[in-house]
């Protein structure tokens, strides 16, 4: 099994196997990226405590979705 690391850790570029190259994010960028997961974490636990139907697990799997695309328009 392969380490851990935080996503804004440099090390995140290694166990991508399809982006061969990265940048190296700015402080600000790694606290915005942060930002974003935290909030939609938060989301998505807020959903999933008002129960489970059909539409909650659509509106958590587009709260996964626009946190995948916020990071990757920083991480771009």
């Amino acid at each position: 099994m392969s380490d851990t690391f935080k996503s804004t850790d440099n090390d995140r570029t290694g166990n991508n196997a399809m982006r061969h190259e990265y940048r190296v994010l700015t402080d600000d960028e790694k606290a915005t990226m942060q930002r974003i997961k935290d909030l939609g974490a938060e989301l998505f636990k807020a959903l999933d405590e008002t129960g489970q139907s059909r539409e909650l697990s659509i509106a958590k799997t587009k709260v996964e979705e626009s946190v995948m695309w916020g990071v990757k328009h920083i991480t771009a």
